[in-house]
Order: C-alpha cells, then structure tokens, then sequence
C-alpha cells in the first residue's frame, strides 16, 4: 500500500459531516509537513538534544493488532525518501512502503528486535486513552506485538482525542491496563478532556479500514502547492466544542489553580479513555518529538517540555507551551456572574415552612360573581379510603373548601377534638392536584369546568402525609450553588460553534514550532516566512477567521510569500537576514495573536481564557451626564464575508444609527463604500470613525447601536451600462444591534466583534436581539470603542421628588378639560403625538392627577417600545398583583417580553421566578415557554440561561420529572414522524412497534406529567385505543393511562409536522374572552381545551369527549347534507331524547354559538369548514384547528376561501328557531353577539397589548402593527355600544345570507371523501346507536298502520309503523318520517346493488307535498317497501341499518294512538287574543341634543289575510309633524313574524324642552310591493313620562292606536 492510499468508506464517513475528500488530503499533507520538519529538526540536533524526555500521555488500547516488521537497515532509506518537503510516508500511521507491500493478513506475528511495533493498515476498535504524566508511564497496547523495543525506535504519530458532540462520553479504564515506559511517544500533545465519564456506558468507535484515494498526498510535493485555504477550513469545522461536566470543570481548575498542570491527573483518573468520534475526523496536530534517547526518570512530573531544534534557554522571546497559554475558565461573562449571585439572594430570601407542600399543583382559582352566588348549590360527591362508601353533600358554590373538609371528617372520626382540617386536602378524582383549603368551591376552574358540562363533582379526601412529593423542593435544593453552565449544557439547543481549548493549544504548538524554525534559520527567509504565515491563518481561522490590524501589520512586516497577498510596502529581505529584526516581528506577532484570543474569548464566552492576564478594570469612574464628548468610534471591517459576495456584490457599506425604544435618535451614519480586500482572508475594510452629533450625557441608558451592512449587486454580464448602475438599489446583507451601555450601566469600550443577522431574518421587533454567534458562518463585524483610563458610568436621573410640582387647578380650564380626556383614555394605543407632546409639556402639573395602572394596562408598558427600566419596573410592579391564574392566562406574553429586556436581569425576570418557585403550576408552563424560545436564535442564549435559572430554582425532583416529559415529547415526536412519512398500508404496524416502545419508557420511568398540564399524570399507554387521523399531518390519536384509579384515561393528540404556537394563542384568546365574559356574568358557556407546543412543529392537543365535527353530522345525510337544514337538530334531538334534555342542548347551542361568532370574528380566525368545527352531544359548538387567523384568509387566485365574516349558516339558525321560521329565540342569539361583542370592545386594549407583545414571537401571521390593526378594525372602539350593535347584526345576516359557506362545507365534503375507509361503517342520522339482529332480536313482520301530522319541528305528517319479533307477542310501534325512509334506502344502496332492494316511492309529487291524500297514498307505497324489504335476502334483511330503522327510539317510547299537539316553537310568550298583537323591542336614548331610538326586535307579528308570512319594517314620526318632515324607517324584512333589525334611528337638533311636547309615533307595516302597505300594529309613545338622562330599553305592546307602555 502506497502512501498515496486510503479507505473510501473513511472518507465517506468523514465527507458526512461536510468534509471533502480535498480537504482531508491538504490536511493530511501538511500533517506530514509538520512531521517532517519536526523530524528533521531532531537528526541535526541529535547529539544537543539528549536530554530527559516526558514519558507518553497516548496509547493505543488495541489487543488485536497485527504488525510488521521493518528492515534493520531502514533509517537510511527514510532519510533518502523525504526529498525537498520533508514529508515521510513512514510517518502515517496508515501508509506503507511501497516496497513493502501489503502485510500478510493470515498470521499475527510480533515485530521482530529492532523494528517498530507500528499498527498496520487501520485500527479497529480503537480507544484512546490518558495516562498519568506524573511519573512519566507509558501505556502500550497489549496483543502479540507488545514488545519492549529499543530507545531509538519510532512510535506511531499519536492523534489527539477529539469527544464527538454526538456520542456518549465513554468510560473509566478497565483495571490493570499493560502499560510500557520504554517507549517513547510525542509529550507534546494537549490531552485534557472536559468530557464527562459515565459509568456503564462505553461506545466502541471503529475506525473504517482505508482504500486507495487518488491524489493522496504523495511524496516530494511542493510547500506552495498545498491547498492551505482548504485545511484551514477543514481544521475550523474539526473545532466543535463539546459540553462538559461542571464538576470535572472544577476539578480540572481546582488542579490548576494547585500549580498542576492540564495533564497531571490523579492516579484514579489514570487511563481514562477518551471516545474518538465515528463522525468528526481527529485534529491535524503538530508533531513535535522528544528526544530518542531520553530518559524517563529525568522527566520532570506534571510538565510536558516540547524539544526544539534550539536550545530552550537560547530564545529571545518567553513563550510558553500551547496548552500553557490558555487557563480554564468557568465563567468568564460578567453579566452571567451576577445573575448567579441575583439568583442565590432570591433563593435564600424564600421563607418556606413546610417543604412538601412545594410539591403539590393547586386547582386555579377564577373568582367571579356568577360562581359565587348564594343562590347557587353544587352536588358533591366524596370518596374516602375509610368509607367503603361515598359520601354525598349539597354544598353552596360560596362554602370553603375546608367546611367541606369538615364535614366529612364528620363521618369518618367520631372524636375531632385531636384532628386539624389543615391536615387534609381534597383531590378531583383523575387529577393530580388539589383545591385550594381556604377558597370558595365555586372559585375553582375544576368546580366551573364541571357545572358547566353537568359532569359530577367527584372528589376523594386525603392527608397530606400521603400525598405524593416527588416534585418538592428541599433543604439541600435551596442551599446549591447557583451555577448554569452545567444546565445550559443539559437543555437540547444547537452546538456552541467555539474552538476547544485542546484544540487551539496544538494550534499554538505548531505556530511556535514554526516560528522556533522562522528565528533559527539561516536563510530562505520566504519559505521560513510562509510556515509562519500558514500557523498564523490557522489560528486566525479557528478564531472566527477575524484577522485584526495588529496581525495583518505584523504580517506585514514579513517577506512576500504565497500564502497571503503581497503588502503594499515592500520590505528589504536583508532585514529579516538580523535576528533581532526577526525577534521584533515574532514578538508583535505573537501579542496581535494572544490579543485576539482574548477577544475571542470575551466575545464568544469561551471556557478558557488567555493565562496572561488582559486589561484589568479601572477603578476612576466618570459619570456620564458630565461627559459632553460625542459618540464616535471605528469600523474597521467585517470579517467571516461569504466567498460569494465577491461575485454577487460591490460597494459595500455599512449604516449606523442610534435608537431607543425603536426610535431613531439622529439620523443614520455611513461609511465610505469599500470592496473586497484579501489578507489572510477575504474581508471588506473601511478602517473609517463614525461620529454621531450626539453627546454621551445626552444618551438614553437603553440607547442601541444599529448597524446594517448594505452593497449594490453586480448586474448580470451585457448590462453594465451606467444608466443600469444608477438604477440599482443597494441591498442590506445583515444587520445587529449591541447596547452602548453595559448592564453595570459603563459605557462600552475597546474592540467588539458583533455577529450580523441575515437580512432575511430583520425583523422590526426583534431589532433588541444579541449578536449572532448562534450560527457558525455569520458575518463578523469589528468595531473599535474609544478606551478611556477611566469608565464613562450612566446614573439615572433624579426621581420625581426632585421634580416641580404645580396645581393641576392652576391650569386653564380648556388645558385641564383636555389633559383628563387623554388621561382617561383607557389604552397607549389611543394616544395620538399631539397627545403625548401635551402631556409631556404639562407634566409638572399632573403629579395629582397620576394614578396606578391597572395590570391589563401596565402589560403595554412591557413592549419593546418601552425600554427605560424604570417604567419596566413599575410596569412589573403595578402586575405583581396577579393572581396564580391571571399569570397563567398572560405568561406567554411575559415570557416574550423577556426579549425586549436589555439585560439578563430585570424585575420581569426576576418577578417571573419568584413566581414560578412558588406555583408549581407556573414552573410546569414557564419551563415549556422558554423551551420553546430556544428555537428562537436571535435570543436562543438569553432563554437558554433563563431556563438554566429556573432549573437551578425549581429543585432536583422537578427537573427530573422535567427530564422524564421531555424523553417523553421526543418519543412521541419520533413515532409521530415515522408515522406520517410512512406508506399509508404499513402506518399501523409502525404505530404499533412504536408503541411498544412507549410503554417501555413508562416501565423505566414509573410515571410522567404530560405537558399539557402539571394535573395530568399517566402510567402507561393504552395501544389499543390508539390509533391515528387520516389527514395530511396525520396527528396521533393516543390514550394514556392515568396514574389515579378513580379517574378516566387521558386521550390526546399529539400532532408532528404543524406549529401549534398560533393554536395556543387562539385559544389563550378565547379563553380570556370567556373569563371577561363570566365576570360581567354572562357565561357564554365556551369549550376552551388544552394545547401545548412542544417544540417546533410538534405539539399536544386535549381531546374533548363526545363530541363530533359537522361534516361527518352533516354527510350522515348525505354529501350534500351541508345545504340542508336539519342535520344538526336531528343530531342533537338523537342524542338528547328528553323534552328538557333538548331544551338544555339548545340552550348551550345558542350560547356557545354565539360565543363562537364574536371570538371567530374578532381574531379573524379564517379557513373555516365544517371539519374545524365540532359539537358536543351536551350542545356546545366550538372550534378547532387555528391555522390562520388575523384575517389570512386561504385564497383561490383573487378570491378569499372565506366570504362570510364568520361561521354562521342556516342549519345553526334551524336549532336556535326550533324549526325554519325566524323565532323570538333569534332575538335572544342576536341579543347575546351584541352584549358578548360589546363586552370584548370594552378591553380592546388588552387584546392589543397581548397580541402587541406576541409581535416578536415567529409566528407568519402576526408579525407587524397591520395585523394589530385588523383587531382594532374589528373591535371598533371609537363607536358607540349602539353603533357596534347594528353593526354586529348586519354582520349575522351577512353571514346567514352567504351560500359561500355551505358550498364551502360541500367542497371540503368531497375532499374528504379520499380519507374514508372502506370499513367506514354507515349509521342513520336518526339513531344514535346502531343496533342487530343479535342485540334486538329477529323480527318477523312489519306493517306501517297509519299516518298522523305533526306540527313539530315542522308541520308534515309521520308514519306509524308496527314491528313484531320473533319469541314475543307484544308488537312496539315507531314513527317515521318520510325523509328517514329515504335515508334508509339511500344508504342500503351504498351497500347493496339496487337489484337486491325494493323500489322506493318517488319523492316528487305534482301539488302540495304536505297534503293528506300525498301522505295516504306514500303510506300505501311505504308499507310495501318495508314488505318486501323484510322479505329481501338475508344479507339485505338482517343488515344493521334495517335493524337500526325498525328498533324503537326514546320519541317512540310516548304514548301512541293520539296525535300530537300542535306546538309552538317558541313557549315564552302567548299571543293576546283579539288583539293586532305582536311586541317590538326599543332602546330609547337623548345625548347632545339628539334622540336616539333603536328599533332591535319585534316578535308575534300576525300572519296575513292569505296565511303568508309578512315582510315588516318600522316607520315613525316624531308628532307633531304637520309637515312629515320626521319620517325615518327601517329596512324591510323578509317573510318573517319575528324580525331583527338593531337600527338605530337619529332625531338631530332637538332641545330637551321640545321633547316635552313630542310624541313618538310608531308603525310597523308589511310591504307589499304594488299594492298598499298592510298596518300590523303601531304604538305611540309619550316622550314627556320617559326619562331620557338614561337609556330606556324595553318591549312596547303593538295595538291598534293605542298608547305605548313599557
């Protein structure tokens, strides 16, 4: 094998991370460069260099390891085979002579005495491992070759360790490793690992055997010919920084810190192994050898001496070695250090009595008067482990939970004198958590969620000293150090893209070899020169490849060489030819480079830091107010620039401005416009001072930098012309802010690399972000501060005690009547710049009038606009009032807020931990916020060390049970994933292996939370209810086990592939527009369940038990049930038999309903179709699947998907009217918008305040102030309640009249028919069961008797039918509709070939289809149908449907024989008789001299003289009005007796006294086209008996000119 060879499957692996196989051979080559020179170095100095060399820190635990042997006589040969590079195949370990050939593979012979043990070909399996360098051990490895060889024998180049990011640390040596001194390996290798070594685990890495690669590096190469641009990249994505352990950090610096060196290890951590990486190709490392005939007992312990060609004493300059330079630093960042110290006082400062009640979740408590009520009594039920039965109680919703408590301990001890109340807890049963002993029943969400779905109130008694603790806090919790490194380290984020400390040393090593070589050469300076060079881009490439002045002056001063572009001044070679000058260039060379690794330190938070100390702090301190100097500064360059710029871009500049709070402070600033320079690397260089017209004490403390980094592109080639070069515009690449002052409020200064941001991801509210150092390729801006001997301090201004105070009642009354109207405005939106400007310049005079702000206020005051820290922190403290469940329905918006901090602490923060230290329910869901902020890389870092912090305050118990959710969320996402990329035909199979390893999770683990809630503990999974959705995402259908007995499984969806954040927020929304609505007492009865986003495209949802999606209750009447109009009652009359059980269902329709409209609208929550919207067997409607909302409506081309303003359609109106006619529950839904809608109006600033905090937070669809704007739009604060009302009603009847809708719910029906199973079992939209010939017994005839007419739902006839069965001798009857026959038959033929079933009667019939001779002569039809239907072959007679048809339903169980009653569809009113009848519904009102008069309902309207519904409208007078000058009326109604209209009629310039003298004449007529209007009613209404200062809303009976009364 020639040294030219290789294994491609070795490259193949290496290529996977990225790297070419180019790049690996100019690795390789320089590797070799290194080795030959270092060679060389030792043959000349030979007999200088015998001197004791440090005994081997490597070895090669290898115990199958063939090897061969060398000719005695082969030095010479070695000699002859360098040539002019140096490089010698011998030094790779996985090269042969080609004379040699390959080695006999079929016996493992030892190397005979005199040749080198050298391995060959590949290892396999190889480990390295650490030896104590204390008394100078070497380890070989054991096998057959394991031999003592001779002292001048060569070892094989060691590689150094490299941990994989990506592989568990591995293992503690196995005991009585073989070790050899003899052998003398390299000592100049940096060794030291921060890998953590876990017990038990150790991954095996194999190295791959190698193949021949052509273009290898082969021999007598040219030193300019290698690709050093290539290693040199290759080198920088080697350098990943792997985590590491905080405890062996300490160690390692505790031993530092002992004047140990890096490498001296205890004896217990002798032979530690360290796990090479599959993936990640070792370092290139210097090779710098001892001396052949050392002696080990001369080494000196703990140090690791590298052997020069030079005596060591003879150099001019100190340098120490590579891995001496660099010290471990723990926490270098100063910032992070004192959120440490922040974080121990707020942990020390909690007063905790009893630890384990930090381990309990406290049911929310929501007070709010209509569940307060005394009026209001609650069915309780109450299991107790000494009562073999349970205990029932009629509690009020106003009882304490501990009088509860009290009575049943009533029953269960018969002495209570010795037993504390305190003592016990009640705990819903299937919940993990607890009611509060000191609250109201009626306050708890649980208590509320429960009535609200007439579910039984099941609780069980416990003691406390039972209840699990595993989430409590301890002692010992409170007592650690707060230390985050290590749980930064622990949380799922991207690799720290920062070189390794190892890494860098070798780096080092190898520049002082160079330099060693540059300094003791006698001539050809220039190739001496270009060694140099090549270390020094080395360093400078692993060093974020920024390459600062010093260096490239430096560099300047060296000869021309190929490796960088030739300097502007050349140099005299003689120069260099003195080694004094030689000294001076190495020496400013050598401090430019230590200069930038501290600046590379300080800039990416490296763990290490340069061991010579830098800059120390001053002590003098200016305050900035007196520093009248202006802000100025130099850009100096961008570093990092993408090779493709170059041929994409030309002039490039940078724009610098100053903001505070979004505000540009003066205008912006930029630089010349430069191109592209090439020194070591491509960078552009402006080297230019930028001074603002600012002073430094004119500065804001939260002032920002912005800078954007802008360049024209080149236009394509045949286009240069100049009027082209004038049209282009210049593009911005990237941007970045940086604050001017620090969080110790000093004054930045010295040198700064800032990260850019791409421009693609500029984000108006996300301009408060860090640097980007997230991503390992961003542009590196250099800019250069001014340096001061002293620090510029900002010191806040003197407080308002200091400030004037005037009387505000000194001011004009114009100045004091506007100056309350701005102060009364309910929100900062509404302030207009006149306004504030007002406000600002009469401040002195309103100190009086100031007041506390409200929390929904003062969340305004959080928003990135607001960056002063002192109104933040008051804003933080006007909110600290907050209960545990108002945080909770505000926390995502808190933890956005945490963006637009300045700094790490801050009272938000800090106001945010010590709530969640205290509320285990606000740890649960702080944790899973921040968690998923770290997929936000503009402030990935900042959440990361908050989520350290609350980890640091959460206790051990806790992060474990974290720890456990978060294995969960992985192994559900991952099964989730195979899931949906597999074939539709094997998702079954694969749910079912993966479930499997699901429930091996719970076997590991015991238990675990879901992230949906803190009171949701399960055990184990439950894979035959599991199953999942045959939709796109296909989302999970999966049911756990829950941990409580008494409690139900839990059934989630868990969803893999769509962003759940904009769901959450949806319905974070609808929630608080519930809340707001039950504490104005209106309970919109709104079906608000859990969602939670997990991670980025993956997330839970709460499945809602017994409830079903309109398209599959609309297509049980066929495709085309979304036009009809019956489907849903029919559905809720089927699960709801009962007369009041209906009653009930229909009332929580119309509430929820309505509920749904003003929440649907409002949001603008768009592409609705019936498989978004669900209804529960109870009645309530609600919706699911927010995919978008603000108004981003799906569109076909130019048309919206969504037309109506929201969901509202004709077969909702059929259950609310009880039947096809409007009816006086129309007016109550009606009623119920307006009052829900208005109520929402009222807190418009809240929603945008919330919403307004989101803006940063990722989601497509609300990113800007226009999406803002469509709520504000929507919600229409600037109207009257009045104004809104009419409007909301015309947007009912938008939505009722619109066909979009319903062909909408068609399309999305044919859609879906794709998902439907073959197995898909068919049910009657009438049956709420399904019923067989098993379960109901063999029927043996049937005979449809007679037909009745019915009046409701609607008026038609039914018909009797009489079935008898077999083994009985009492017939049952049903009834059935014409329409159910049908559907019957509809649905036998998707089952059956139409020749298998009887003919069915014609639906269509000439004449009225209601009429008693069409209803005779179907029953003649019918009844044969049914006939020969029963006597159909046995597959068509005893199929389920027909069973299903002729088994009796809860309405045939009345008594029959008599005929129904006509019923009304509306019970709560009864029409006067002899009278014109009917009422109309007024809001009469007089502001400003004008009289106001809302026409908004009328009901019981007559019929007209030929039986037809009439078309109402209003008409009145203002009397006396000789002139008819005061006639307004109403829009016409169509074919209705009880209209809506919610108009408002205007009287302007009317004087109160006139209204005295004034009468209001109503009219309601019916239009009639041609003919003369028909009078339904009127009414007159006296003005002078009304009192007009407040609105008068009331019915008014209509008669026959008769007087109006209320």
């Amino acid at each position: 094998m020639s040294s030219t060879q290789g294994n491609g499957e070795h490259w193949k692996s290496l290529e996977s991370v990225g790297i070419s196989r180019k790049e690996l051979a100019m690795a390789e080559a320089l590797q070799m460069e290194y080795d030959a020179l270092s060679r060389l170095r030792h043959d000349k100095e030979e007999n200088r260099a015998k001197q004791n060399a440090d005994p081997s820190l490597i070895s090669w635990d290898e115990p199958g390891v063939d090897f061969y042997s060398k000719p005695a006589g082969r030095r010479t040969d070695l000699k002859l085979l360098r040539g002019l590079s140096g490089s010698d195949p011998t030094l790779n370990y996985n090269s042969l002579s080609p004379q040699e050939g390959p080695p006999n593979h079929s016996t493992s012979q030892g190397p005979q005495p005199g040749s080198d043990p050298w391995p060959k070909g590949s290892l396999s399996g190889d480990y390295l491992y650490i030896f104590d360098g204390s008394d100078g051990g070497v380890s070989s490895s054991p096998g057959p070759g394991d031999i003592e060889g001779s002292c001048k024998k060569l070892s094989p180049p060691p590689l150094p360790p490299r941990a994989s990011i990506w592989d568990t640390p591995p293992l503690p040596p196995r005991k009585g490793s073989p070790s050899s001194s003899k052998i003398s390996q390299p000592s100049d290798i940096n060794t030291f690992s921060l890998v953590e070594q876990l017990p038990g685990k150790l991954l095996e890495h194999r190295i791959l055997e190698e193949e021949e690669v052509p273009g290898g590096g082969g021999q007598g190469r040219l030193l300019g010919s290698v690709d050093y641009d290539g290693i040199n990249d290759a080198i920088t994505r080697l350098n990943l920084k792997s985590t590491y352990d905080a405890e062996m950090l300490r160690d390692a610096t505790r031993g530092w810190k002992e004047g140990r060196g890096p490498l001296d290890f205890s004896k217990d951590t002798s032979g530690k192994p360290v796990a090479r990486s599959k993936t990640m190709p070792p370092q290139v490392p210097p090779r710098t050898y001892a001396s052949r005939y050392g002696n080990r007992k001369n080494a000196t312990p703990g140090k690791n001496r590298r052997i020069s060609a030079a005596p060591v004493g003879s150099r001019p300059h100190t340098v120490a070695n590579g891995h001496e330079l660099f010290e471990v630093s723990e926490e270098r960042d100063e910032e992070v250090a004192a959120f440490c110290h922040m974080l121990d006082i707020l942990r020390s400062g909690s007063d905790i009595q009893d630890y384990f009640l930090t381990g309990y979740v406290w049911s929310a408590v929501t007070p709010s008067p209509e569940h307060l009520g005394d009026e209001v009594n609650l069915k309780v039920t109450v299991l107790c482990d000494r009562l073999q039965e349970a205990l029932t109680f009629t509690c009020n919703c106003s009882s304490t939970v501990d009088l509860l408590i009290y009575q049943t301990l009533c029953y269960t001890h018969d002495d209570l004198r010795n037993v504390d109340v305190g003592d016990f807890v009640l705990k819903p049963c299937g919940l993990e958590e607890f009611l509060q002993n000191k609250h109201a029943l009626g306050s708890h969400e649980y208590i509320q969620y429960c009535r609200k779905f007439d579910i039984d109130i099941r609780l069980q008694l416990m003691e406390q000293k039972v209840v699990r603790s595993d989430l409590a806090r301890t002692v010992n919790d409170d007592q650690s150090p707060s230390t985050l490194n290590y749980l930064v380290h622990l949380q799922e984020r991207p690799v720290k893209q920062t070189i390794s400390r190892q890494a860098l040393s070798l780096l080092f090593d190898t520049y002082h070899n160079e330099v060693d070589a540059f300094l003791l050469a006698d001539g050809d300076f220039p190739l001496k020169a270009d060694r140099v060079v090549q270390s020094v881009k080395a360093i400078c490439n692993a060093l974020a490849a920024v390459e600062t002045p010093e260096i490239t002056n430096a560099l300047n001063q060296l000869p021309p060489c190929p490796s960088r572009m030739q300097p502007k001044i050349q140099k005299d070679p003689s120069v260099l030819a003195v080694r004094e000058n030689r000294e001076k260039v190495v020496e400013a060379l050598t401090a430019a480079i230590l200069d930038l690794v501290e600046l590379y330190c300080n800039t990416f938070n490296a763990d290490f830091q340069t061991a010579v100390p830098g800059s120390r702090k001053h002590d003098l301190v200016q305050e900035a107010c007196h520093f009248a100097r202006s802000l100025a500064f130099t850009v100096y360059a961008t570093h990092r620039i993408p090779i493709i710029w170059a041929t994409s871009y030309e002039d490039f500049y940078l724009s610098c401005s100053l903001s505070h709070g979004g505000k540009e402070l003066c205008s912006p600033l930029q630089t010349r416009r430069a191109h592209f320079s090439k020194y070591l690397f491509h960078l552009i260089v402006w080297d230019q001072q930028i001074c603002f017209p600012v002073q430094v004490n004119r500065l804001p403390r939260e002032t920002l930098l912005c800078a954007t980094l802008y360049a024209l592109p080149i236009p394509p080639p045949g286009s240069s012309s100049e009027a082209n070069k004038q049209r282009r515009v210049p593009e911005a690449l990237g941007w970045v802010t940086t604050p001017l002052f620090n969080f110790r409020q000093v004054l930045t200064c010295g040198r700064k690399l800032l990260g850019l941001w791409p421009a693609t991801q500029e984000n108006p509210s996300a301009r408060w972000s860090a640097p980007n150092f997230h991503q390992p390729d961003s542009v590196i801006l250099q800019i250069d501060f001014p340096t001061s001997a002293f620090d510029i301090k900002f010191t806040s201004p003197p407080g308002d005690k200091f400030s004037p105070r005037y009387e505000f009642g000194s001011l004009r009354e114009e100045d004091q009547r506007k100056l309350k109207d701005i102060m009364q405005k309910e929100s900062l939106y509404w302030l207009t710049d006149a306004d504030k400007k007002r406000l600002w310049e009469k401040r002195y005079y309103c100190h009086s009038e100031w007041t506390h702000m409200n929390h929904q206020d003062a969340l305004g005051l959080l928003h990135a606009t607001f960056p002063d820290q002192e109104v933040r922190r008051m804003a933080v403290q006007w909110i600290g009032s907050l209960s545990d469940a108002e945080l909770l329905d505000y926390l995502p918006q808190l933890v956005q807020a945490l963006k637009y901090e300045c700094y790490l602490d801050s009272p938000l923060v800090r106001f945010l931990l010590k709530r969640a230290v205290s509320d285990l329910r606000v740890t649960h869901y702080f944790f899973w916020l921040l968690k998923d902020g770290l997929k936000d890389s503009q402030f990935s870092i900042r959440y990361q060390y908050l989520l350290a912090a609350l980890l640091c305050c959460c206790g051990k118990g806790l992060r474990e049970e974290f720890n456990r959710q978060c294995w969960l969320v992985n192994a559900l996402a991952k099964l989730a994933q195979q899931v949906r990329e597999a074939a539709p035909s094997a998702r079954q199979g694969i749910l079912r292996i993966g479930l499997e390893e699901v429930k091996q999770f719970f076997a590991l683990n015991g238990s675990c939370r879901l992230p949906l809630s803190p009171s949701l503990l399960v055990k184990g999974i439950v894979p035959r209810d599991c199953s999942y959705f045959n939709s796109n995402a296909v989302p999970l259908k999966l049911s756990f086990q829950n941990v409580d007995p008494l409690g139900e499984n839990i059934r989630v969806i868990f969803k893999c592939g769509d962003d759940l954040r904009q769901d959450m927020l949806t319905l974070q929304m609808i929630r608080i527009m519930s809340k707001i609505w039950v504490q104005e007492g209106l309970d919109m009865r709104m079906v608000i369940f859990r969602c939670f986003s997990t991670g980025r495209g993956r997330g839970m949802v709460e499945m809602i038990p017994n409830a079903e999606t309109l398209r599959k209750i609309q297509v049980e009447h066929g495709v085309t049930g979304s036009f009809k109009d019956r489907p849903l009652a029919d559905w809720l009359q089927k699960h709801n038999p009962g007369e009041d059980e209906y009653e009930k269902a229909v009332e929580n329709f119309i509430y929820s309903c309505a509920g749904c409209c003003v929440a649907t609208y409002v949001l603008g929550i768009c592409d609705r179709h019936n498989d978004n919207i669900m209804l529960k067997t109870t009645g309530h409607m609600f919706h699911i699947d927010f995919g978008r909302f603000l108004g981003h409506a799906q569109m076909f081309g130019n048309i919206k998907r969504d037309r109506a303003p929201f969901v509202f359609t004709s077969d909702m109106a059929y259950v609310i009217n009880g039947g096809d006619k409007p009816s006086s529950r129309f007016h109550d839904f009606v009623d119920l918008c307006c009052q829900a809608y208005n109520l929402i109006r009222k807190h418009t600033h809240l929603f945008l305040n919330l919403l307004g905090l989101m803006l940063s937070c990722g989601i497509p669809e609300l990113s800007d102030l226009e999406d803002l704007k469509y709520v504000y739009d929507a919600l229409r604060p600037q109207d009257t309640e009045a104004n809104a009302t009419t409007y909301f009603t015309r947007l009912i009847e938008s939505s009722l009249g619109s066909v979009a809708t319903k062909l909408n719910f068609f399309i999305h029906n044919l859609a879906q028919m794709k998902f439907m199973g073959s197995d898909d079992r068919l049910t009657l939209s009438f049956a709420s069961r399904t019923h067989t010939l098993k379960s109901s017994g063999r029927i043996s005839d049937v005979f449809l008797c007679r037909h009745e007419k019915i009046f409701h739902p609607n008026k038609g006839y039914i018909y009797v039918v009489k079935v008898m069965r077999e083994n009985t001798h009492e017939a049952t009857y049903i009834q059935r509709t014409f329409e159910e026959f049908q559907e019957l038959h509809n649905k036998l033929r998707l089952l059956f070939p139409s020749s298998h079933l009887p003919s069915f009667p014609s639906r269509f019939v000439i004449g009225r289809s209601r009429g008693e001779a069409v209803a005779e002569r179907r029953r003649e039809e019918l009844n044969g149908y049914i006939w020969h239907l029963i006597h159909a072959p046995p597959e068509v007679a005893e199929c389920d449907l027909v069973y299903t048809f002729f088994h009796p339903l809860p309405r045939d169980e009345k008594a029959m024989g008599t005929s129904p009653a006509p019923k009304s569809s509306d019970g709560t009113w009864a029409q006067p008789v002899g009278k014109v009848g009917g009422e109309v519904k007024l809001s009469i009102s007089y502001k400003n001299n004008k009289l106001f008069i809302m026409v908004m309902h009328i009901r019981g309207l007559q019929l007209l003289q030929d039986g037809n519904d009439p078309d109402p409208y209003v008409k009145i007078y203002l009397l006396p009005d000789p002139q008819k000058t005061t006639k307004r009326k109403t829009k016409v109604a169509r074919k209705t007796c009880n209209p809506t209209y919610n108009e408002m009629l205007v009287y302007d310039g009317i004087p109160k006294g006139d209204l005295q003298q004034r009468e209001l004449q109503l009219s309601v007529l019916s239009e009639q086209g041609f003919w003369e209007n028909v009078l339904l009613g009127e009414v007159n209404i006296r003005l002078r008996e009304l009192d007009l200062a407040q609105e008068k809303t009331g019915w008014f009976a209509l008669g026959s000119r008769s007087h109006g009364t209320l």
